[in-house]
C-alpha cells in the first residue's frame, strides 16, 4: 500500500463525508485525505462486509460523527485541516464504544504512545499488509463485543472508591469532575470488580485489556494503576480502593 506522507490526493478534499459502497455492514469510519489510499481501502472494506465512510478531514470526520454511529474507526494522523489525534479526541466524546485504529505514516514510539493514551484500541504504521488491517479490525470489534457482554451485568452506575462509574457512559464522576474513560479503564475495572474478594495479577489484566502487539508489560499495569487510583482514590499515595498484593497484582478494598 502507498505512503499516505508521500501521496496526496489529488482532488480537493470534500467537506462532508462520503459513504461507501457496501450498505447494512459493520458501520465503520475511514478517515484518510491520500485519495488513492482511500479509494482502495473503501473497495476492499466494502468487499470484506464494512459499510464505510470516509473522511479526507478533521472536519469531514466531526460531520460524519454528528451525523452516524459507527462500530469502529480507522484513522489517519495526518490531515489538511489538523490531526487525526483531534478526530480521535471527539470520537471518544461522542461515541466512546466505538473501537479505534490509527493508521498512519506516523510510526515513532511517542506518536504510538500518544494514540493510545487518547483511548485508541490499536495502531498501524504505514505501508502495511491489508489482511493484517481486517485482522485487528476483527479483533477490536470481538474484544468491544466481549465487554459489551460483560456491561450487561454491570448496568447503571457503580460506586468505586470515591467515584461513581458508569460503564455505559464511559465517564466516571469524582470530586464534582466527570472524567471520560477509555475502553482499557473500563475494561480493568470491570475486571477487579468481578473478581472482587480475590487478587487479580498483572498477567490477567495484561490479557485482559491488552492486545499482544501493544507489547505491553507489568511495569505498563502499574503505571495503568497509578492513573486509575487517581480517580477512584481519596489518597492515590495510600490507596484504600485497589489494594497492592504484593508479589501477585492488585485488588478491590472493602470500600470499593
Amino acid at each position: 500500500m502507498p505512503r499516505a506522507a508521500a501521496s496526496r490526493s489529488r482532488c480537493t478534499s470534500p467537506p462532508t463525508a462520503e459513504a461507501g459502497a457496501a450498505m447494512n455492514g459493520i458501520p465503520l469510519l475511514l478517515v484518510e485525505d491520500d485519495a488513492n489510499v482511500a479509494g482502495t481501502l473503501v473497495k476492499r472494506l466494502a468487499e470484506e462486509g464494512f459499510e464505510v465512510t470516509h473522511a479526507a478531514s478533521v472536519r469531514a470526520a466531526r460531520e460524519a460523527l454528528e451525523a452516524g454511529r459507527f462500530k469502529a474507526a480507522v484513522l489517519d494522523v495526518g490531515l489538511p485541516d489538523g490531526s487525526g489525534f483531534e478526530v480521535a479526541q471527539y470520537l471518544r466524546e461522542a461515541s466512546p464504544s466505538t473501537a479505534m485504529l490509527f493508521l498512519t505514516a506516523y510510526g515513532t514510539p511517542a506518536d504510538r504512545i500518544h494514540g493510545l493514551e487518547l483511548g485508541a484500541d490499536d495502531y498501524m504504521t504505514k505501508p502495511f499488509e491489508f489482511r493484517e488491517l481486517v485482522l485487528r479490525i476483527q479483533n477490536m470489534l470481538r474484544r468491544a463485543g466481549d465487554i459489551a457482554a460483560r456491561d450487561a451485568t454491570l448496568k447503571g452506575p457503580v460506586r468505586i472508591g470515591i467515584a461513581t462509574v458508569d460503564f455505559d457512559r464511559f465517564t466516571a464522576e469524582s470530586g464534582g469532575t466527570i472524567h471520560r474513560l477509555t475502553h482499557k479503564e473500563c475494561a480493568v475495572l470491570k475486571l477487579l470488580l468481578e473478581k472482587a474478594g480475590r487478587a487479580v495479577t498483572r498477567d490477567e489484566i495484561l490479557n485482559h485489556a491488552w492486545a499482544p502487539d501493544e507489547f505491553p508489560t507489568e511495569r505498563t499495569v502499574d503505571n495503568f494503576i497509578l492513573r486509575l487510583r487517581r480517580l477512584v482514590e481519596r489518597n492515590p499515595s495510600r490507596p484504600e480502593t485497589i489494594l497492592s498484593i504484593r508479589g501477585v497484582g492488585y485488588q478491590l478494598g472493602r470500600n470499593a
